[in-house]
């Protein structure tokens, strides 16, 4: 879920950002952004390796 509202949160300021001409509130919003794709990525691979060891104890 952090991901998800990080994703959502950078969304917004790079888009206020734009909106407003100032770069660099818009460039916070694409590390936030960045940042959330990183957290779903991690998320994705926690994921998988619980996945794989409950696929082990089966």
């Amino acid at each position: 879920m952090k991901g998800l509202a990080d994703k959502a949160k950078g969304a917004i300021k790079e888009g206020v950002g734009k909106l407003i001409g100032d770069k660099d509130v818009e460039a916070e919003g694409k590390i936030d952004k960045a940042t959330g794709s990183a957290h779903n990525a991690a998320g994705d691979v926690k994921d998988a390796a619980r996945d794989a060891a409950d696929a082990l104890k089966k």
